[in-house]
């Protein structure tokens, strides 16, 4: 979830002049890495051996 505050802070480092698509492409950004950290922090990630397992299953015969 987006605050006031975060949302402000994005709008601040942006140039002066910038288009709806420029600032929904930060806000979208914004908003997927809040959703990692979030993730991370109920333990909802996989782990690089974890991932290196699941990824070489896909080329089992």
């Amino acid at each position: 979830m987006l605050t006031k505050e975060s949302v402000k802070q994005v709008i601040d480092h942006m140039p002066e002049t910038f288009s709806v698509d420029d600032l929904v492409e930060e806000m979208m950004l914004l908003d997927k890495i809040n959703r990692a950290r979030l993730q991370i922090a109920n333990g909802e990630y996989y782990t690089e051996e974890e991932m290196k397992k699941e990824i070489d299953s896909w080329f089992e015969d």
